[in-house]
């Protein structure tokens, strides 16, 4: 069973798969050799023992949330999601369940997401700026879901101007748009082209970003959209000009309000900051833990080895009055300043984590 078309969910080797039907045509470009059957969002398919079904995840088109149901048992695996808003998949449906297995990519309170309009209106700024100064603007963003979401949330802002895509995303484009998704004009960029592309806006992948195709576009301000540019410091190690911050993951708080919409008894966490999801949910009284997968383990190797280079943080008064600020249990403060590399920006983004909400919560 495929949740989704990205390598890391959608890979060869098995005799035959299963999927959501709106992603078919997705998979059959990801995997061209692949018996793959599409199963429409909701319609329940007998397999073994179990009734499977699929859910829209809202990460990109055609993701799948699974649910399997045996003699009343209901567990539900997530999969990538995520709640805010995109034109360019179903949205996330909960789906109440027993045991609910999800993702924790961006599980802790520093990440909390911008709406895409705004930060639709900061890369249309951006591209602005460059044209008058007669460059050039590429934005990197992963070609499946990325390109697209952003693309669509760009459209008002794309009038006179020429948007081209590198072809790994201009062939995502082509199935989007017979998929009914609308998307704003595009050229696809020759890869033998040069010239000047001064005021224009290039989307390609992150991989392209340094190749020879890069170096053809002469001069140009880089760019690259991703829910990691929220760090500051990954911005400033990141070899790109201009960081936006746009994910197609839940943010912490959308990650624990769909925890409580699925009413699950039990939570199991898998990827990114799983061990800290899954023991915030157990301190707050609720059964979870953390689900070992090979990406997993990996997470779980890398920060038992940065945690031996771990320095104890201050207490001071204003280390432990920044804590009670932030409204985040000690350890769970300690965790962000670890990711974040610095007290004082840990300490404001979780201020701006706050203002983000917009009401009281309960403390994390």
């Amino acid at each position: 069973m495929l949740t989704h078309a990205h390598g890391d969910h959608a890979r060869p080797g098995s005799a035959a798969y299963l999927a959501a039907a709106p992603g078919l045509d997705l998979l059959r470009h990801r995997l061209p050799k692949a018996r793959i059957e599409g199963v429409p969002y909701g319609e329940s398919r007998r397999v073994g023992e179990v009734d499977l079904s699929f859910h829209p995840a809202g990460h990109v088109l055609g993701s799948a949330q699974v649910r399997i149901e045996h003699r009343g048992e209901v567990w539900v695996v997530s999969g990538d999601y995520k709640r805010q808003a995109d034109p360019t998949c179903a949205p996330f449906e909960p789906v109440r369940c027993h045991t609910f297995i999800t993702e924790a990519t961006f599980a802790l309170p520093i990440y909390r997401w911008t709406e895409t309009a705004a930060v639709a209106a900061q890369v249309a700024a951006w591209w602005r700026e460059n044209a008058e100064a007669g460059r050039a603007s590429v934005l990197c963003a992963y070609s499946l879901g990325k390109a697209q979401r952003l693309l669509a949330a760009l459209a008002p802002h794309v009038e006179g101007r020429t948007i081209r895509t590198h072809g790994a995303i201009e062939d995502i484009n082509e199935i989007y748009r017979r998929s009914g998704v609308q998307l704003p004009p595009t050229r696809r960029i020759d890869p033998q082209s040069s010239g000047s592309f001064a005021g224009d806006l290039m989307i390609a992948p992150p991989a392209a970003f340094g190749s020879l195709w890069m170096r053809r576009i002469g001069r140009a301000q880089s760019g690259f959209a991703s829910g990691w540019m929220l760090l500051p410091d990954r911005v400033r190690r990141s070899s790109f000009d201009r960081g936006f911050v746009v994910s197609d993951h839940a943010d912490w708080g959308d990650l624990l309000r769909t925890i409580e919409e699925t009413g699950a008894e039990r939570v199991l966490t898998t990827h990114g900051y799983a061990a800290a999801l899954a023991r915030f949910l157990a301190e707050r009284g609720g059964e979870a833990g953390m689900l070992e997968t090979k990406v997993g383990r990996e997470s779980s190797e890398r920060a038992e080895s940065s945690a031996q280079l771990r320095l104890p943080l201050p207490e001071r008064p204003v280390a432990v009055e920044a804590r009670e600020v932030a409204g985040v249990a000690s350890w769970l403060f300690d965790e962000c300043c670890e990711v974040v590399g610095n007290f004082a920006e840990t300490v404001a983004l979780l201020a701006q984590a706050g203002g983000k909400r917009g009401r009281p919560e309960e403390p994390c």
